[in-house]
């Protein structure tokens, strides 16, 4: 069984919108999700240099759109009820090929999302660190007694800490033994109560959508289930913004599932190596969409 995975934050690089707008009918697409982002998605994802497409604001919407503009173009070997998850912001791109919400609403809604997040991060000083090697429940006791929230459980040895600035420098310079601990270029503590008002600010916008039932099984961050309702999942997409994301349970639910390949949306290459790492020996096909040229690899 194949399953399609799209990929959040972080996995953004310079130009990576360039190579698919040789593909019919990507610019008039671009062009119509900017306008409903508020932003010029072709010159970002084509021109915009690493700095500016780290800004929270810009990175969630166009990682989206650039996942959806691939997935309209994905032949036609893919399964019609062939899984679908995302990573964090990677959801609201898996609900829109799951059919919960249209592509211009999920650009939409990733706009609103990172915008308001943005504004969170510049209300008090956070931050975020990736931790790894340990073992996993030990490591979450440990960034519990620090005051601090496991983000981001990402399986395959990595756990991703979310808190105070203040705390994410303790555990870089105090490491719990076993572990290493790699400070993050991030904006501020994502998936923690520091996102508070931007969980109201896309609740509010998220009033406005009527979300239809996933056509193919849609796996959710919150805990790995397959959510066969358009408005839980809506609601879990909400609440996800301040609740940490549990891609290792994901991962679990896509083996359970009998997944033996997977199709990564670009900005592709983290989460094919997390599946690579965690599911060795149960997914034994991996494709990463970087360009045009790599869906020829999908059979």
């Amino acid at each position: 069984m194949m399953a399609l995975l799209c990929p959040g934050q972080g996995s953004q690089a310079p130009g990576m919108l360039t190579p698919w707008l040789e593909l019919g009918g990507t610019r008039d697409r671009i062009g119509q999700w900017s306008e409903r982002a508020g932003l010029d998605l072709l010159r970002l994802g084509t021109e915009a240099d690493a700095e500016e497409i780290q800004d929270t604001a810009i990175t969630q919407p166009l990682i989206v759109a650039l996942s959806l503009l691939a997935a309209e173009h994905l032949p036609e070997s893919v399964p019609a009820d062939a899984p679908v998850a995302g990573h964090s912001v990677g959801e609201l791109a898996a609900a829109a090929i799951a059919g919960v919400l249209s592509p211009a609403e999920a650009v939409a809604l990733a706009a609103v999302r990172g915008a308001e997040m943005a504004k969170a991060c510049a209300i008090e000083p956070s931050s975020m660190a990736a931790v790894m090697l340990g073992e996993p429940e030990r490591v979450v006791a440990w960034l519990h007694e620090q005051g601090l929230e496991a983000a981001n459980q990402n399986g395959a040895g990595q756990i991703v800490a979310s808190g105070s600035a203040a705390q994410i420098e303790q555990i870089a310079a105090e490491p719990l033994e076993g572990t290493k601990v790699r400070p993050l270029k991030v904006a501020g503590a994502f998936h923690t109560k520091y996102m508070a008002p931007a969980e109201d600010a896309v609740r509010a916008a998220a009033a406005a959508i009527t979300p239809a039932d996933p056509v193919r099984p849609l796996l959710s961050n919150a805990d790995g289930a397959v959510v066969t309702s358009g408005s839980e999942y809506l609601e879990r997409l909400v609440k996800q913004v301040t609740r940490p994301v549990r891609w290792d349970l994901t991962m679990r639910e896509l083996a359970s599932l009998g997944v033996t390949s997977t199709v990564e949306l670009p900005p592709a290459g983290t989460l094919t190596g997390l599946v690579k790492r965690e599911l060795k020996g149960t997914v034994t096909s991996f494709v990463a969409l970087k360009t045009p040229a790599n869906l020829e690899d999908v059979k």
